[in-house]
């Protein structure tokens, strides 16, 4: 489709630098085309207020504000926690758990509005390109994909902030605040800036949702989270939405400075990045999910689920998320979540969440079992005949190594020459 035949453009908007920009540059470059602003609410709160008046004096035909919050939550955050999914040791997936949700809504709100074309502010070195045309790709193919960043003369932030001063574009960011964030009711991101630079240490009024452990409370706060088939349902007792539970957690976690993580990651196009992250409540959640399963699960469902995790995390991350293969999995992990029900109460204490307990009626752990005192239902002495049987592997090769003479196999590495002179 050339610029000429793209009348209509859904915009996915964030009322951010980028998408701020994007809007007179489309009716500049193709032809004075409608554009409308789509936003997803996943919880911004205040970045969302004045958005409607921004886009329509950027020169968009309107705005759409879609309330995804609960859908959010229930439907990828969930499913994603479940299953245990961590991508390379540290990131919650709190972005790529979003941007196939927007690009739904994005594709729906084209077929809805008859429009040509979609469009998004992602740069063209990220990820989020990935996840959001992906999902395009997957809905209705075809739709128009218009990525600006890989058109556009614009090569930096500090381009992208002249321009809109040129175009008389209102803008939060300045030269001295030049963080690219994304935010969620699940997490807020930061990257670039001071970050690139992944030998400087954050700045201390980068963070937002968390303070730092060293000025969290000298007191712990004890709070009870209540699951129900792998799903968080209650804190402290009391039954919450998914949107209640997530807006109370951030509070009380981000005040004991729960949740940040700084990390370089692996992107999809092969680069490295530095992220970040601030997770308050999603960080409390995920660690109470994991202990409630340590007693919930048995050995064979929880070590295979921890494969499983990884292999998930990849999906989410790379952009996957309406695959048959992620689809098929959420279909392993909820068999694996139908006795995860129960109570984990934790200690959250200057940066640190310290589990206090654990109970569910699914509980597998036996006290009578586990007890190192006498008892009616373990004889200690079959030990020694398992033990035997599990380790004959092992007594037949070093036999063997015996009898052919090769009696050091295991001889201690040498590291002397690794050693400074």
């Amino acid at each position: 489709m050339d610029r000429d035949e793209v009348k209509k453009v859904v915009l996915a908007y964030s009322g951010g630098l980028d998408t701020s920009v994007i809007v007179p540059w489309l009716k500049n470059n193709y032809h004075d085309c409608e554009v409308i602003c789509l936003t997803a609410d996943l919880g911004q709160e205040e970045e969302l207020n004045g958005l409607e008046a921004k886009a329509l004096a950027s020169g968009a035909s309107k705005l759409i504000v879609l309330d995804l919050r609960e859908e959010f939550l229930r439907d990828y955050v969930f499913p994603t926690m479940q299953a245990g999914a961590i991508y390379e040791r540290d990131y919650l997936l709190g972005t790529s758990m979003a941007r196939p949700l927007i690009a739904q809504k994005l594709v729906e709100t084209a077929e809805a509005e008859g429009a040509d074309a979609v469009a998004h502010g992602c740069t063209g070195k990220g990820n989020d390109q990935v996840r959001f045309e992906l999902t395009v790709m997957a809905l209705n193919p075809k739709l128009k994909v218009i990525a600006p960043w890989r058109e556009w003369e614009i090569r930096s932030r500090e381009d992208a902030i002249r321009y809109a001063v040129k175009h008389h574009i209102p803008l939060s960011q300045t030269e001295k605040d030049i963080y690219s964030r994304d935010r969620n009711i699940f997490h807020l991101s930061h990257e670039g800036g001071p970050l690139e630079d992944p030998w400087n240490e954050p700045e201390k009024n980068m963070y937002q949702l968390t303070v730092s452990p060293e000025a969290a409370p000298d007191e712990p706060a004890y709070i009870e989270i209540g699951f129900a088939q792998g799903n968080p349902v209650s804190l402290d007792g009391e039954p919450l939405s998914a949107v209640n539970l997530f807006s109370r957690l951030n509070k009380i976690a981000g005040a004991h400075g729960i949740g940040r993580v700084d990390m370089v990651e692996n992107r999809l196009v092969g680069m490295k990045s530095r992220g970040v992250y601030e997770t308050p409540a999603g960080t409390v959640i995920f660690r109470a999910h994991q202990v409630l399963e340590s007693i919930c699960l048995d050995k064979h469902t929880m070590h295979y689920k921890d494969s499983v995790a990884v292999k998930y995390a990849e999906l989410v991350y790379n952009g996957l998320w309406f695959m048959q293969l992620r689809q098929a999995l959420d279909a392993f992990v909820k068999v694996t979540q139908q006795n995860v029900s129960g109570s984990v109460r934790l200690k959250l204490f200057k940066g640190n969440i310290i589990i206090a307990g654990r109970r569910s009626p699914f509980s597998l752990y036996r006290e009578d079992y586990a007890s190192f005192g006498e008892d009616d239902v373990y004889n200690q002495h079959d030990a020694q005949g398992f033990i035997q049987l599990f380790g004959l592997p092992l007594k037949v090769e070093a036999l063997l190594a015996i009898d052919g003479g090769n009696e050091s196999r295991y001889r201690r590495p040498d590291y002397s020459r690794f050693k400074r002179d």
